[in-house]
């Protein structure tokens, strides 16, 4: 990554700008570290119901009026709730930048939740949940969450539950908020080809107004994890699977080498040790991949396939089949440069994504208070040996660490 602007206002919100100049778009957006973990049992599913509410009426917009303000002038406007994240976030021509900044912090910090707003919404939200429930692919990576951490936030449907969604009032969210927003822990990012005064200056006239929220706002961590196989029947002609359990968390040194392991078991190359045992030797499965997603004290990894019902076992042994060679043979030099070069080129190309430098700069300044260069990544990524990755091979990928959740047909 090339150089990029950080400047921090009185009231401790951060604002990040990286200059492109050959681009005409600019990406903005904000970023707060507050997702659904952060939520109350009687809660779930209203980190989520809030990025849909904020859409529906500030103190001086209505919904239309929000809808329409960059849609007039070509221009997107979105947002999205994860684990720990929730990010409202626009794309439109640069010349309308600060169009874009001032909606985006007007729905951020100046929402009413109008209660009119709040029951169309809720049918809404109630839709999106069945939606999921009928793409079986998607469903059983939700459930796996809550078959991995049992009794834990980060378990939790981040759609919440029927009960909790059809209860929640507008007292409900403004308390939540109230919770949990804290100025130091939200950042503005954006990436244009406007020079950094100019986006320093609409940050002072937007943000620097807005009261200080200090205040430290804890996570429960995970702990206690035991392993779980499940299966459920369900009204699907294909059979669904993963497996997989707890790994690293964000700051764990340990970290990008997993991650490496990870994309050399199941990424998104279709060469990957998976792909080619399962799919293309045998034909088994469309589609089979492996996961790891960090979270501040803890991690998932996860492998998904889907398949015939009847080879649900022959497909689940021929994973543990290349997790057994992980875990027992080293990988020579020549396949350790190889995949070491795969990862450093898939993030690079990553970083061709100006909408996604945007949100990578926003993400890894709350998640570890700076921004990595791609120099520094890939500094960590050639430390690795193939001791090391046998060495975390053991660690996670056991057979008695991993849990299973399928999904079958009736």
């Amino acid at each position: 990554m090339s150089e990029y602007d950080l400047y921090e206002l009185p009231n401790g919100i951060r604002v990040l700008h990286k200059q492109v100049l050959h681009t005409k778009i600019a990406h903005c957006g904000f970023l707060l570290d507050i997702g659904s973990r952060d939520e109350k049992p009687a809660q779930q599913g209203l980190a989520h119901f809030w990025e849909h509410m904020a859409f529906k009426g500030t103190e001086k917009r209505k919904s239309f009026h929000i809808l329409n303000r960059l849609e007039t002038v070509g221009g997107e406007l979105n947002a999205y709730t994860t684990k720990e994240k929730i990010c409202f976030y626009a794309s439109l021509l640069s010349t309308h930048f600060e169009r874009a900044f001032e909606l985006l912090t007007d729905l951020t910090f100046n929402s009413i939740f109008p209660e009119k707003e709040i029951e169309k919404e809720r049918g809404v939200i109630l839709e999106e949940m069945s939606m999921y429930q009928d793409a079986p692919e998607d469903a059983i990576i939700d459930d796996f969450d809550g078959v991995i951490f049992t009794n834990h936030a980060l378990g939790h449907n981040i759609l919440g539950t029927r009960e909790s969604v059809s209860g929640f009032q507008q007292a409900d969210f403004r308390q939540f908020l109230q919770e949990n927003v804290r100025t130091d822990r939200l950042v503005f990012s954006s990436v244009s080809n406007l020079p950094f005064k100019e986006v320093k200056r609409l940050a002072d006239k937007f943000l620097a107004p807005l009261p200080a929220r200090l205040g430290a706002r804890p996570r429960t961590s995970f702990g206690g994890y035991r392993r779980v196989e499940q299966l459920e029947r369900k009204p699907i002609t294909q059979a669904h699977c993963l497996i997989g359990g707890p790994a690293y968390a964000i700051e764990d040194p340990r970290r990008i080498p997993f991650f490496m392991l990870s994309n050399l078991l199941g990424g998104p190359g279709m060469n990957s040790r998976l792909n080619l045992a399962v799919r293309e030797k045998y034909g088994l499965v469309y589609t089979i991949d492996a996961t790891y997603s960090p979270y501040t004290d803890t991690g998932l990894f996860g492998i998904y396939f889907g398949t015939e019902k009847k080879q649900v076992n022959r497909t689940i042994s021929l994973v543990q089949k290349e997790l057994k060679k992980l875990r027992e043979q080293a990988l020579g030099t020549t396949q350790l440069h190889t995949v070491k070069e795969q990862l450093m080129g898939q993030m690079a190309m990553s970083e061709e994504s100006n909408s996604g430098m945007m949100q990578l700069l926003a993400k890894s300044t709350l998640d570890i208070g700076r921004v990595e260069t791609i120099n520094e990544i890939f500094e960590r990524v050639r430390a690795v040996t193939s001791s090391e990755l046998l060495e975390l091979a053991n660690d996670i990928l056991r057979e008695d660490n991993l849990s299973v959740l399928q999904y079958v047909p009736e």
